[in-house]
């Protein structure tokens, strides 16, 4: 009973690896997006590149390999 008990622990595991990497990946993105805030202030012209990084960072969730294998959009500079 105790092994079957393992058994269904480790399963139960292994079948929640995909959700906390994709937690970890959407605390990350919003880290990204976090350290950008400012730049969509009301008092703040926002470039197209900026607009661009963000949707992209907003956009990471729906990428085909997402959330073992995404693309980081590069921050503008």
């Amino acid at each position: 009973d105790e092994e079957t008990a393992r058994d269904a622990e480790e399963a139960a595991w292994e079948a929640g690896a995909n959700d906390r990497a994709a937690a970890q990946v959407r605390e990350e993105r919003d880290a990204k997006l976090a350290n950008c805030d400012w730049m969509a202030s009301s008092d703040v012209t926002m470039s197209d590149e900026w607009r661009t990084y963000r949707a992209a960072l907003r956009d990471v969730p729906a990428q085909s390999g997402f959330p073992n294998s995404v693309t980081w959009p590069t921050e503008p500079s």
